[in-house]
């Protein structure tokens, strides 16, 4: 690992050196890629500096305890130090780990009512209300591109990006069917029904990181619709986009002219087109095992909201927190921590 570590130290020299040339910022694109890579550098290489600071610390401490007078002091030192060693050199190990390119991303969400007719659709929107919320905590933005609610407030679907560096990283755990079990509102017996949602989650991507062509996009224009849209359009402006060759059929009526609707649809199938294209690579890899956390299945129920007893499972780890309320109120900090935490201790069993 010390080996990969100076790599990197030199690497990061490298980058640092180049970011200073005058003519740096000549090329925005590249210059913004190297900043990036710099950035993404610098946590392991300040913590390398402190585990070569507390390595020389511990060989300080060894050298002085052949002094009698100076060996109690010293055996104190050389236990902080090694403590310190053993500590960092876990923290390497992570910091090590292969990085999801994509985990700097902002994020395509898709929520879409499932078992359950009209409550499904009610839960749908509170799993809409709860990543809202979340990303109000974080400091991201929300930009709506789809919106089909129901007569009684219930979303069918919800396709909207949430705006924030990062998003990526800490989202893509929540991809999966999610399954609430409460007493609906429309339920006079008082009693507990099941329902599911189902949740996917994209790293936004650009129609430059994956190659479109323009032959294969048929596109659709139509109003939106009555309940549907934030708003009626008396012209056709909002865009459904088929893509020929996958079949996929992307849409959004948020925007009020078609321009803007049909940008917003080119940037969710380039979503859709980059996700298709990773599967594709991912099972041509033998022998690779698939995280235990992962980003999650779409067909694979993750989570289960069990209201009349107030707890949230996920399924994927064993984690019961009875904490539905602060849960529902975008508090997903535990959740989060608890998956990235899980998928690192999968990651680095398999490094070994």
């Amino acid at each position: 690992m010390l080996d990969k570590l100076q790599a990197v130290a030199d690497r990061y020299e490298e980058l640092c050196a180049r970011s200073e040339q005058p003519d740096f910022y000549n090329d925005p694109k590249k210059a913004a890629a190297i900043l990036r890579e710099r950035n993404d550098l610098e946590p392991i290489i300040e913590t390398y500096q402190d585990y070569r600071n507390a390595q020389r610390d511990l060989e300080d401490a060894q050298e002085l305890m052949s002094d009698p007078e100076m060996k109690e002091l010293c055996q104190q030192t050389y236990q902080q130090a090694k403590q310190d060693m053993e500590e960092l050199y876990k923290k390497l190990q992570i910091l090590l780990l292969p990085k999801d390119p994509n985990d700097h991303k902002s994020v395509i969400m898709e929520i879409r009512g499932g078992v359950g007719g009209e409550e499904s659709a009610l839960f749908a929107h509170s799993l809409f209300r709860m990543y809202s919320m979340y990303a109000a905590k974080m400091g991201w933005s929300i930009e709506l591109m789809n919106y089909n609610d129901t007569e009684l407030g219930g979303v069918k679907e919800a396709d909207f990006v949430i705006n924030g560096r990062g998003a990526y990283s800490r989202l893509k755990y929540e991809s999966g069917v999610h399954r609430v079990q409460r007493v609906p509102e429309t339920e006079s017996g008082g009693r507990v029904h099941t329902s599911t949602a189902t949740v996917a989650v994209l790293p936004e991507m650009e129609e430059v990181d994956v190659q479109i062509n323009p032959a294969d996009i048929e596109m659709q224009v139509y109003r939106a619709s009555g309940a549907g849209g934030q708003h009626v359009n008396k012209t056709s402006s909002a865009v459904r986009l088929i893509h020929k060759p996958s079949g996929i059929v992307v849409a959004c009526q948020e925007e009020r002219n078609q321009l803007q609707n049909r940008e917003k649809c080119m940037r969710m199938l380039a979503s859709k087109l980059y996700e298709i294209e990773q599967e594709r690579l991912d099972s041509q890899v033998t022998g690779m095992r698939r995280s235990q956390v992962g980003t999650g299945m779409r067909n694979e129920r993750i989570r289960t909201y069990n209201f009349p007893q107030g707890r949230v499972t996920d399924h994927r780890i064993g984690l019961t927190l009875y904490k539905i309320d602060q849960i529902m109120d975008g508090n997903l900090e535990e959740v989060i921590d608890a998956l990235a935490t899980a998928d690192q201790a999968e990651k680095l069993k398999n490094a070994t």
